[in-house]
């Protein structure tokens, strides 16, 4: 207890007795540890590509593509003349990339600057963490945690990929070395500075500097009397800054796009992704996500993410260091509640668990912190002599198992690389040269096509391309309605693009021919997969097909009795909210997936709806009887809805059950009920609540007196 007490009092006064930082042999053999491995990697990317630096994400291209177009003069245009989009996950990251690519980093230097760039950047977390940990709890702590930070395949996995993972790790560590080195003091003159560089490069480092925002704000109001009042609102507001910056960053998306929802944000998250919303689905997935982040951190998963039990050491770490370093308690309990709201704010995204946790790594040293400091308190009670040896022969067991894993994530990564360039590099390549000059190619992977393939592209996924992440995330008929809404000339001539997710598959646009059934090109992956059965990739073969948008639209036109008043295009998203469109499933949890058909040559989308629907019917003239003529393909179960206007029972609609792909139908609402410009029509199954149900695709409705 006196050693505790010894060191603690020192680390409270800053004194840890560490050599200065500029002569401090474990910084420098833990940061160059970290450089070596970083450079093993790149050595294995290398050698599965024949000496060819390749991505191992085709992810990294879209950061390269955003940057090379910023370096250009075309900021956050994914295309020259195209509008801002806010597809770039990190903001900061971009301006990085595309300072390097002004000052002569192009074509493939750009990529192996981002690699050398994260290489290094991961370096210096190491060190910093070695740092962090001296401070925090004691010097052989400090350097076990480095150790174990630069032994970490994951994390030389994602700091070596290209992506802006190094450059958050840095910034995660800085702003917490800087945070502990303030904190004494009381007076946060840095902090706020990196924490705001924190924020900028990616959500999760907004949520994570906005934990320490609070840490500081706790320290402040402690010492509230000691600066007085004038010194205290100043350093309060100073603290701010992170929060500031970020909502700039907000400001600026909403100005410039229309929204402050990032593209990413649009497409991947679990209150987006699907056509309708239940809050009981999204707690499922979410808390499913989290229970998969417990297994890796526990180390009971296939990819080697942690060593075994490190999340239970982590939370024992917590408590030892609030226990025992209660000067540090804002810090801690900062770290702690940062690192928890972060796991569960990746866990509403549907890629949470892609790409080896890439949006967890660089938070993953401060785990390690919590582990070193858990065994480290627990050698406390053991006796003196034999404290040393239980220290560093624990947490050795621990860097056998990252070392053991080190090379299966080396051969991991040059695999991964291999698969990219066995797939969108390689169709980048080749669209280069084969698809006249001014084709526009849609694609899922919009990194490695755009950025090789010389073309212009439309994103499916909505990440590079402002307002199709919504479509895609409504299924095939929503997509097909966005895309035949663009303008002739932007209109993708050629897709470049699998059936598997992420988004929608594209057999539909096959089969209703505005796709080709043979593709121009077959791309087949030959990357073999690794010992887990997996690829980076999500699919095992990629088409280049031809469009033909000749019967873009005809699903608009259906003859009407009387005059044509409203049209609702049922799959249309932009129609439906203009309509007020809502379909009323009679299961949680199903969903209304937009579809594409044909009948003859008619081309339509819909919706698979099982139960009924709401809409609002506009431009009517009040007192005339109102048709609704309906394109529906009606189960034969239940052909039969209940109809409701403005709330009022009007009558028992069955429509027909036909072979065809869909058939029309029309219903007659009295003139008595039609008392205003607009009518709120439901179609509800006729006996709520039991099975069976309606189940059917609607297309759309057309409303006529």
């Amino acid at each position: 207890m006196t050693e505790v007490a010894e060191t603690t009092s020192a680390l409270e006064t800053g004194r840890t007795g560490q050599p200065g930082a500029g002569r401090d042999p474990a910084a420098w053999l833990i940061g160059g540890t970290a450089l070596l491995l970083g450079a093993v990697f790149v050595g294995a990317d290398l050698a599965f590509n024949q000496g060819k630096l390749i991505a191992p994400l085709d992810d990294v291209y879209i950061h390269l593509q955003y940057g090379r177009q910023f370096g250009l003069g075309h900021f956050l245009r994914y295309n020259t003349g195209d509008p801002v989009s806010a597809g770039a996950s990190s903001m900061l990251y971009l301006l990085v990339l595309g300072g390097a690519y002004a000052i002569g980093f192009q074509g493939h230097l750009l990529l192996g600057f981002a690699v050398g760039f994260g290489v290094l950047c991961f370096a210096f977390s190491a060190a910093g963490v070695y740092r962090l940990g001296t401070r925090l709890v004691a010097r052989p702590a400090g350097i076990w945690a480095g150790l174990l930070t630069a032994f970490s395949g994951p994390l030389l996995w994602g700091t070596t990929s290209g992506m802006e993972v190094g450059l958050a790790m840095l910034l995660v560590v800085s702003t917490l070395v800087v945070f502990a080195r303030e904190m004494p003091s009381g007076r946060f003159h840095y902090t706020p500075l990196v924490a705001t560089l924190l924020a900028l490069v990616r959500p999760e480092g907004l949520i994570f500097a906005g934990a320490l925002t609070l840490a500081a704000w706790w320290v402040l109001w402690s010492r509230r009397g000691i600066a007085g009042t004038g010194r205290s609102v100043a350093r309060w507001v100073w603290t701010l800054l992170p929060l500031l910056a970020f909502a700039g960053q907000l400001l600026f998306y909403q100005l410039a796009t229309g929204t402050a929802s990032a593209n990413g944000i649009q497409a991947k998250s679990l209150l987006h992704d699907r056509p309708e919303f239940y809050f009981t689905e999204f707690t499922d997935r979410t808390v499913a996500n989290v229970r998969a982040f417990a297994m890796s951190l526990l180390g009971f998963g296939n990819q080697d993410f942690a060593f075994p039990g490190a999340l239970l050491l982590f939370f024992a770490g917590v408590a030892y260091l609030i226990h025992a370093r209660r000067s540090w308690r804002p810090l801690v309990l900062a770290m702690t509640a940062g690192l928890g709201a972060v796991l569960v704010s990746v866990a509403t995204l549907n890629t949470a668990l892609v790409h080896n946790m890439r949006y967890e790594q660089p938070f993953l040293p401060v785990l390690l912190l919590f582990v070193v400091s858990a065994w480290y308190g627990a050698t406390r009670l053991v006796p003196p002599r034999a404290r040393r040896f239980a220290l560093h022969a624990g947490l050795a067991a621990a860097l056998v198992f990252s070392l053991a894993a080190v090379p299966t994530w080396a051969i991991r990564f040059g695999r991964d690389a291999s698969a990219i360039r066995d797939t969108d590099v390689s169709v980048g390549g080749w669209i280069s040269g084969n698809l006249p000059p001014d084709a526009v190619v849609a694609v899922k992977d919009v990194g490695a096509v755009a950025y090789f393939g010389k073309h212009r592209v439309v994103d499916l996924i909505g990440l590079g391309t402002n307002g199709l992440a919504e479509p895609a995330n409504n299924g095939i008929g929503s997509l097909y309605e966005a895309l035949r809404h663009l303008p002739a000339a932007q209109r993708p001539a050629y897709f470049a693009t699998y059936d598997t997710g992420p988004g929608p598959s594209l057999a539909q646009l096959r089969s209703v021919g505005i796709l080709d059934a043979e593709p121009v090109q077959l791309f087949q992956v030959q990357t073999p997969r690794d010992l887990n059965g997996r690829l980076i990739v999500p699919f095992e073969e990629l088409g280049v097909y031809r469009a033909d948008w000749t019967l873009a639209g005809s699903g608009d036109r259906q003859p009407v009795p009387g005059v044509l008043r409203d049209y609702l295009n049922v799959g249309d998203v932009s129609a439906e909210r203009g309509h007020d469109y809502a379909p009323r499933m009679a299961q949680v949890g199903m969903q209304p997936v937009s579809v594409l058909a044909r009948n003859g040559d008619v081309i339509d989308s819909g919706r698979t709806i099982l139960g009924g629907e709401e809409f609002t019917a506009r431009n009517l003239t009040p007192g005339q009887p109102l048709t609704i003529t309906a394109r529906t393909a009606m189960d034969k179960v239940v052909p039969d809805m209940l109809v409701l206007v403005n709330g009022v029972p009007t009558g028992v609609w069955t429509r027909p059950v036909e072979a065809a792909p869909w058939s029309t139908a029309s219903f007659t609402v009295p003139a008595g009920l039609v008392t205003g410009s607009s009518a709120r029509i439901e179609l509800r199954q006729p006996r709520p609540l039991l099975n069976p149900y309606p189940v059917y695709t609607s297309f759309g409705y057309w409303f006529s007196q």
